[in-house]
């Protein structure tokens, strides 16, 4: 008979969210200055909001601060820079 197992806070798929939102903030800031890499607009964006739910899940007791904000704020960076590039371009 197998073991019965109970739930772990790291089972969870929102432990995945706060490297996902570095991993596309870092894509972010980085695609808002190369141009063959136009995928900052889309990536920025997302990595804000898989920041801000990595936030609300840190308070909630799964996942890291840490990575969460610097998700966020590399998102809400790469996402900017590529807006202000693309408007001072035209």
């Amino acid at each position: 008979m197998p073991r019965p197992t109970t739930r772990d806070p790291a089972d969870t798929p929102a432990v995945a969210l706060n490297p996902t939102a570095v991993v596309l903030g870092v894509l972010a800031v980085v695609g808002s200055w190369t141009p063959a890499l136009a995928f900052a607009v889309l990536a920025g964006p997302l990595a804000v909001i898989a920041g801000v739910a990595g936030i609300h899940y840190v308070h909630h007791g799964t996942g890291r601060l840490r990575t969460a904000i610097t998700g966020t704020i590399l998102g809400a960076a790469g996402f900017g820079s590529s807006i202000t590039v693309g408007v001072l371009s035209f």
